[in-house]
């Protein structure tokens, strides 16, 4: 099928689509209810601590922001690069964007321990803190693909398409560029302390965000009976090969720049030497799990042409993505602050004392419900607006 007349189709209102949207929604409610219980009873039934500000809510939030970012890679490169492949992938890509973001600023709407105070936040700004420059990143990105989907499908509009694509691009690489500052800036966590920071956030929105395009793109094709060819699938699994092995090469450079420099190898220490939790979780499920088991599915010659490994090996990507996200995020807490460098100092409030964090039901709760924010939106969207292609089978051969 030509571009030109690629046909878009809302998913049929039946009842699978009903009871899904139900299950998402009891998943959301769930999560509005142990907000509440939080709400009531205060952080002290999390587990975080004075050490330990940031927990699983932040991990998923941040994980959900950063696949946001990632999932409008189909857009771009349709849009801005003329990939004609991936152009009638372009509205989903828009759409599950808005809705991983939406998900994951609703987690640290609700995770501020006091919600109201929203308000401060978005009144007084402090521009020399990368937290208000966010207020703006994360609203403008949802106001631009707005844009970006109205153009999109506006037909005489079209010419204006690429206009809206390069803004979309340019503005969640500053996004995720500011995403990834947040923990660069971060000067006094070993763990943090490093402008690499940056670049290694724009290349795991690149991996997470289309290993989850990837996956939801195939849950909505056979949800809905549509074709999805093999071309496209492996044409994107490929995509997503180039992403992961470019997040290995980042955490690589990360972390031997960080042993060349002498105020880093105590915590370089902590992550690689595999006797902490963080570091068997770093070996383990970031780099083993998350990175190349999924590598040797997709390049392997016995299933790098399988849909079952494709799919598999998205997931795992996912999966190593938010154990990437706990590692960074509590990780980078949990390692001693060192508070004079250079200097010798005493004291009875932790010194030298790797933080203990142990992650309570209701931050789960909070975290899960950010995802099922995300998917309900999508779902919704998926059966509202002419979104999804009603034929993505492989192109016949010209005859």
């Amino acid at each position: 099928m030509s571009i030109a007349s690629t046909r878009y189709a809302t998913l049929d209102a039946g009842r699978n689509y009903w009871g899904l949207l139900a299950v998402l929604a009891g998943v959301v409610l769930a999560g509005f209810a142990g907000f509440l219980h939080l709400e009531h009873e205060g952080h002290w039934i999390t587990g975080m601590n004075n050490q330990v500000v940031w927990g699983i809510p932040h991990v998923f939030a941040v994980f959900l922001i950063v696949a946001a970012s990632g999932a409008l890679n189909v857009a771009s490169i349709a849009s801005v690069f003329g990939q004609v492949a991936y152009k009638p992938l372009a509205r989903l890509s828009g759409l599950l964007a808005a809705a991983l973001l939406s998900g994951g600023l609703a987690i640290l709407v609700l995770d501020l321990g006091r919600p109201d105070r929203l308000i401060v936040a978005m009144t007084y700004y402090n521009f020399k803190s990368i937290f208000a420059w966010n207020i703006f990143l994360y609203t403008g990105l949802l106001a631009v693909i707005a844009v970006y989907l109205f153009v999109l499908f506006q037909p005489a509009l079209a010419r204006w398409t690429r206009a809206a694509g390069i803004m979309a691009l340019l503005w969640r690489l500053i996004l995720t560029t500011g995403t990834g500052a947040i923990f660069g800036f971060l000067v006094a966590r070993q763990g943090y302390d490093a402008a690499i920071m940056a670049p290694l956030f724009i290349i795991m929105s690149f991996s997470f965000g289309t290993a989850v395009f990837l996956l939801v793109l195939a849950a909505a094709c056979r949800g809905s009976g549509r074709v999805l060819g093999d071309a496209l699938l492996f044409r994107l699994k490929n995509l997503l090969a180039v992403f992961v092995s470019a997040v290995l090469y980042f955490v690589l450079a990360y972390h031997l720049t960080n042993l060349y420099a002498t105020e880093h190898h105590g915590f370089e220490a902590f992550i690689l030497n595999f006797e902490s939790l963080y570091s068997k979780l770093f070996w383990l499920g970031q780099v083993g799990l998350g990175s190349l088991l999924p590598l040797a599915l997709f390049y392997s010659p016995k299933t790098r042409n399988c849909r079952v490994s494709t799919l598999v090996g998205a997931s795992l990507v996912i999966i190593g993505g938010l154990i990437q996200m706990y590692v960074i995020i509590i990780g980078g807490q949990a390692y001693p602050l060192v508070l004079f460098p250079g200097m010798e100092e005493s004291s009875s409030f932790y010194d030298g004392v790797v933080a203990s964090y142990v992650p309570s039901f209701w931050e789960f709760l909070l975290g899960i419900t950010g995802v099922g924010i995300g998917l309900i939106l999508t779902v919704a969207g998926l059966g509202a607006l002419d979104i999804l292609p009603e034929d993505l089978s492989d192109p016949k051969p010209a005859s």
